[in-house]
């Protein structure tokens, strides 16, 4: 029996591409987000089991939608103790950044048809991610971009206890984008060869 905070797929999804995106997300999260310390506040969901992370088999929009309202529903439903935050991987769907980025529209429009605006936020990560005004090589996109396209669920009373311990949230970014910098296109790629094969090798899952 699985529990909200373990890896598992959307029904009906192919078990070996699930368990793959998970892991491979499950890496990058350990090795990128918290090993580079992109975000101060990330290791102690992580550590104490309360992110949740779901393999959607959706191929579209439309479908990917359904999956996320259901997670949407469930992350506000639970208590923060057991899911703090979700991660919504959907490796079949939007795999075209600008595809991505106009969904976008359509969770926030979920949010309030759910009326789970100011109670929910949905984070954005996609192996293309774009700033807006940057080259498609700019290094300082790489803080956003994730092994799979992923919608991040949070909570927005976790959001304003991390910008109350931490106010400056502008020096994050510019912290990240250093960080980035000095690790440089061959770092990067070796750190994202690494999750892969930690992936494979069972560490990731």
């Amino acid at each position: 029996m699985t529990t909200p905070t373990e890896s598992h797929d959307m029904p009906g999804a192919v078990d070996a591409d699930a368990a793959t995106a998970i892991a491979e997300t499950r890496a990058w999260v350990e090795r990128v987000v918290i090993g580079l310390n992109l975000c101060p506040f990330a290791k102690a969901p992580q550590v104490k089991g309360q992110v949740r992370y779901v393999a959607s088999r959706a191929v579209d929009a439309a479908e990917l939608l359904t999956d996320l309202v259901a997670e949407l529903h469930r992350l506000a439903e639970a208590p923060a103790e057991l899911i703090e935050t979700t991660l919504l991987v959907h490796p079949h769907a939007l795999n075209d950044f600008d595809d991505y980025n106009d969904f976008l529209d359509v969770a926030d429009a979920a949010l309030a048809e759910l009326e789970l605006e100011g109670v929910l936020q949905v984070a954005s990560f996609h192996p293309e991610y774009r700033f807006a005004d940057s080259e498609p090589d700019d290094l300082a996109n790489a803080t956003n971009r994730s092994p799979y396209p992923t919608l991040h669920l949070l909570r927005e009373d976790s959001i304003d206890r991390a910008v109350a311990a931490f106010p400056e949230a502008e020096a994050i970014f510019e912290a990240n984008i250093e960080t980035m910098e000095e690790l440089g296109a061959e770092g990067l790629a070796r750190l994202q060869q690494q999750c892969r094969d930690d992936a494979a090798s069972g560490k990731g899952g």
